[in-house]
């Protein structure tokens, strides 16, 4: 025998037996009917102000729109001839933003007037999705005592997560894309242009109207990509690193679920948090793009 099979035959073995230490330790336990894991998504109001409601999502919008600000401010405010750890990082980004989202999309004319615009909108993307993995006291429905104040629970939550920010970010890209069009083609000019050239009479009518939807889609495309993205992987880390074993009563589910859990948070955190930042932007600039393009 290999050598890499009896390590995967004593691995299976040693899983089987703490398996069994941690049922005898633990049991089965029961089934759980009182938590819910979409309560931890649930949105309740801190002030009650109608449409302008507090609730965490905004303070997650709120954290990030300072952030974006500010540490660009900052950063600007900062730059050296030599420059440091920081500022080399924040130049690679300008450059991922300006090089390969905005300039590979569009002409270098339109690039220099949407630039701030899909800049923006990846780091506000971008400081979302981060801070959705960072634990934060914003779990109101549970609290622990220090000193006598109730503090809110630590949970991760992220407002990308929730689908009414990416549909409202989508619904602005929408109408910028095709106001742009409108703006360069005019109306008529712009309807035009959806239809690929070399495609005359019937199937024009067929076509033109094919291309009307698909632009109307581009709406759920944005918004779902990056909820959906952002909510699954919260759900998973939130199932791996406890939830499933509470769920189903199994205590001793937990201690194997756990390493799963940090080892899709990491992933999350380090690929998934900006690859959705980068591809909403990108599709952003390739509509921008495409909207001022004949045929």
């Amino acid at each position: 025998m290999s050598k890499g099979k009896k390590i995967l035959l004593w691995s299976s073995v040693a899983y089987v037996l703490i398996n069994i230490v941690l049922i005898i330790a633990f049991g089965f336990g029961h089934k759980n009917n009182e938590f819910q894991i979409q309560n931890e998504f649930k949105l309740i109001d801190w002030v009650h102000l109608g449409v302008f409601s507090i609730n965490r999502a905004v303070l997650y919008l709120f954290i990030s729109a300072v952030l974006t600000v500010v540490t660009m401010i900052w950063i600007a405010r900062r730059m050296q001839q030599r420059p440091n750890k920081v500022q080399t990082a924040v130049e690679v980004v300008f450059s991922l933003m300006r090089d390969n989202i905005t300039r590979g999309n569009m002409s270098d004319a339109m690039a220099r007037k949407w630039f701030p615009f899909l800049g923006a909108l990846f780091l506000f993307i971008e400081f979302n999705n981060m801070i959705g993995y960072i634990p934060l006291p914003t779990n109101t429905e549970e609290t622990f005592n220090v000193f006598g104040a109730h503090i809110p629970d630590f949970a991760l939550y992220a407002a990308t997560a929730n689908i009414s920010v990416p549909l409202a970010l989508a619904i602005v890209v929408f109408i910028l894309f095709n106001w742009e069009g409108v703006r360069a083609q005019g109306p008529v000019g712009y309807v035009k242009s959806l239809i690929p050239s070399g495609v005359h009479g019937f199937m024009a009518v067929f076509v033109g109207v094919l291309e009307v939807i698909s632009t109307i889609m581009r709406l759920l495309s944005l918004t779902i990509r990056l909820f959906a993205n952002i909510l699954a992987g919260h759900l998973i880390i939130l199932f791996m690193a406890g939830g499933l074993a509470v769920i189903l009563g199994l205590s001793f589910l937990g201690w194997f679920t756990l390493p799963i859990g940090v080892a899709i948070y990491l992933f999350e955190l380090g690929l998934v948090a900006t690859l959705q930042a980068f591809i909403f932007a990108t599709l952003t600039a390739i509509y921008l793009g495409g909207a001022v393009t004949h045929h």
